[in-house]
């Protein structure tokens, strides 16, 4: 929980050809929809806090917005979304201790890891809302993915979200899965960094 999944989106499109500009915008189209369910269930649970979070968002959505309307030259874009993928799946695994017990995430957090959980996937939809912003601000609604082929993608991130958020918010990660999801970032981004 506190994710809206973005990597393994990136990852799923990009193996499934879809030119990197076009990843963007469905990427933070399906965040938004992750994250609002992730928000909610926080936010019902009592996890959400509201004075951490608001700062935070401050001093971050004018960054998204801006983020959202800058424009790269595909082949950076491509090079730079394979970078992430990378980055994110040596996060995976290099946060993987020896004993399991051991995994605290939330070690700088001065209390449960829920409210940080619960900030951290708000700050997500917020950011993930600006840069959508931001993108429609600078190419139009013709930036934004078409309905017809992000319907059923939606229907996929919505049940894996809020099996996700549900799951999440009651236990943590296994370290397999963290390891299976490296797996699949690397592939994806060696799809990416070798066109």
């Amino acid at each position: 929980m506190g994710h809206a999944g973005a990597s393994g989106y990136i990852a799923v499109l990009a193996l499934a050809a879809v030119p990197a500009p076009e990843i963007r915008a469905i990427a933070l189209v399906l965040n938004v929809l992750v994250a609002s369910v992730g928000t909610l269930q926080c936010v019902v649970a009592g996890h959400f806090r509201r004075d951490v979070f608001v700062p935070l968002a401050l001093a971050s959505v004018p960054a998204a917005l801006v983020g959202g309307a800058i424009t790269l030259p595909a082949v950076l874009l491509r090079q730079l979304i394979g970078a992430v993928l990378l980055f994110s799946a040596w996060r995976q695994v290099g946060q993987l201790p020896a004993d399991p017990g051991a995994m605290r995430p939330w070690a700088c957090w001065r209390g449960s890891p829920a409210p940080a959980a619960a900030v951290s996937v708000a700050f997500i939809l917020v950011n993930s809302i600006a840069g959508l912003a931001g993108l429609v601000l600078r190419h139009g609604v013709a930036a934004m993915p078409d309905p017809g082929a992000l319907a059923p993608l939606v229907g996929v991130v919505l049940v894996g979200g809020t099996l996700g958020a549900y799951g999440g918010s009651r236990r943590f990660p296994s370290p397999w899965i963290r390891r299976l999801l490296a797996v699949v970032l690397v592939i994806a981004a060696w799809k990416l960094l070798a066109c």
